[in-house]
């Protein structure tokens, strides 16, 4: 079973810098940040709940987004914060036994989820384990079968089995 990893959005978009300097253009850097953790989500097999501010705004219900994959979008009801949010949603997972992680860099929120018994993982960090896990695919996609070498089969049998191989191959069924 996938563990549960609640993140911060805007916390997470101040804290990195590639999505800082998209700051002006907060929809791309929702996007792109949702782009990256939909990515590092299948690596890792998380379930992620990417949870977005919305207590400046009408509406009466939160609005969630299914990304396909393992990842949903989050932007919360009126009045209510993303910290809350993910707060009541980290206490539900934990007490159903699921494992959860929270990403946020803010010190209080950090020590509410110890509270409720999930784990946190500061935004920097999120952003180290990130680059790491896409060095790794990058490596392994590079070294992977589809970019080696071709291997003939002239190069894997001996010279007889080989004169027989072609010999059967010139012979009309």
């Amino acid at each position: 079973m996938a563990d549960f990893m609640l993140v911060d959005g805007y916390n997470v978009i101040n804290a990195w810098p590639e999505l800082i300097t998209l700051k002006d253009n907060l929809e791309h850097a929702r996007d792109k940040l949702v782009d990256i953790l939909s990515g590092y989500g299948a690596y890792k097999d998380y379930i992620i709940v990417i949870v977005f501010d919305a207590h400046a705004t009408a509406g009466d219900r939160s609005v969630i987004e299914a990304v396909p994959g393992h990842l949903e979008v989050v932007f919360t009801k009126e009045g209510e914060t993303a910290d809350s949010y993910i707060e009541k949603t980290a206490y539900q997972l934990v007490r159903q036994g699921e494992a959860v992680y929270v990403v946020t860099s803010d010190g209080a929120e950090q020590m509410t989820i110890f509270g409720v018994g999930a784990w946190r993982i500061p935004a920097r960090e999120l952003l180290s384990d990130v680059r790491k896990a896409d060095k790794l695919l990058r490596d392994g996609y590079t070294d992977s079968v589809l970019n080696r070498r071709r291997r003939e089969i002239g190069g894997c049998v001996s010279r007889e089995v080989m004169e027989k191989l072609d010999e059967m191959r010139r012979r009309r069924f």
